[in-house]
């Protein structure tokens, strides 16, 4: 079996992360003993004092195996590492890497204190491990249409058979959280076994509340006068998203300033709007039409609802912040309506 020196996973999605590093995982383990083979080292493991050091993952690398053929070695958290100089050690040990190990990196934030930013791989590493033969593998899910058929990829090879109304609720439902798909499978899969074939009233009770949604989800179903549909939206985006309610007025201030910015401007062309904006295509196409529909005077009312939002959050009414939101969302949909 030819198990390459290193493998780099990169991702900022836990879900995603633990499935690649566990795939990774048994294709270098092959027989052997896992109790015996594998060693798995986290930033607990790197940190001294008040920093992180690589040493003892590349000391772990370097050590010969014992009763087994080989050793993997997994080193979670490398997002410790991001500059040329931290992964100084594990360059160097990728010029003449030990045959005997199966080198498993994770480039992700760390937790203790929580890693705020993700700092690039440095070109140095990426360097390295092209050199020594190894292979990177990219977790993320995307964002838009790619999302989307990568769910739907996900779905085709699960472990069961969803009829397509099951694949919409399942879609709908997660939202942005389209990573939570794979416990979703293994779990119907357990349930009902590998191969079924399932209906919407199968899947739903394993669903829960709704995931996060894009920003553009919420305006979308204001744009439309769907109340329930945006109120629903919001919900999901404070809830699951873990957005404030002042990051969403502000991406409803920056919606309702593009209808602005067209009203009364005279343009009628998509390419056009695209410029004036400074957006690509489609949200200029989205934002032309309703701001034709809306009109200067339902334009101006949703600028000034969302103004007294605005000091209502910042602490002018006795109200909590979600109903604040809630109630602005509610009147936004509601202008909407022919």
């Amino acid at each position: 079996m030819n198990v390459p020196a290193i493998v780099l996973i990169t991702g900022d999605d836990d879900t995603l992360v633990t499935e690649a590093v566990r795939a990774a995982v048994e294709t270098a383990l092959g027989d052997e003993d896992r109790s015996l083979a594998l060693e798995e080292l986290t930033e607990e493991e790197y940190r001294t004092d008040d920093h992180f050091e690589m040493a003892r993952l590349v000391d772990a690398a370097q050590t010969p195996p014992f009763l087994t053929e080989r050793r993997v070695v997994v080193g979670r958290h490398l997002g410790r590492f991001g500059d040329k100089d931290s992964v100084a050690p594990l360059v160097a040990y990728l010029t003449d890497p030990l045959d005997t190990t199966a080198l498993i990196v994770v480039w992700e934030k760390g937790h203790a204190p929580v890693q705020q930013r993700l700092n690039p791989v440095p070109k140095s590493l990426m360097e390295a491990i092209d050199s020594a033969g190894g292979d990177v593998r990219k977790t993320a899910v995307g964002r838009g249409r790619e999302g989307e058929q990568w769910l739907d990829d996900r779905i085709a090879a699960g472990p069961v058979d969803l009829d397509r109304p099951a694949r919409a609720l399942v879609s709908r439902r997660l939202g942005e959280d389209r990573a939570a798909v794979v416990p979703l499978l293994e779990t119907l899969a357990a349930v009902f076994g590998t191969g079924a074939e399932l209906t919407a009233n199968d899947v739903e009770p394993f669903l829960g509340s709704g995931g996060d949604v894009a920003p553009w989800d919420l305006t979308d179903a204001i744009d439309a006068g769907d109340v329930p549909k945006a109120l629903d939206c919001l919900s999901r985006m404070m809830g699951a998203g873990g957005r404030h309610p002042l990051a969403i007025t502000a991406a409803l201030n920056g919606h309702y300033g593009r209808l602005l910015r067209l009203d009364g401007s005279g343009i009628k062309d998509q390419a056009v709007a695209a410029d004036a904006l400074g957006v690509k295509g489609f949200p200029a196409k989205k934002a032309l039409a309703a701001s034709r529909r809306l009109g200067g005077q339902r334009i101006a009312r949703a600028v000034r609802l969302l103004a007294a939002a605005d000091l209502d959050l910042r602490g002018r009414a006795a109200w909590p912040q979600e109903l604040v939101a809630e109630v602005l969302v509610a009147r936004l949909a509601s202008l909407s309506r022919p």
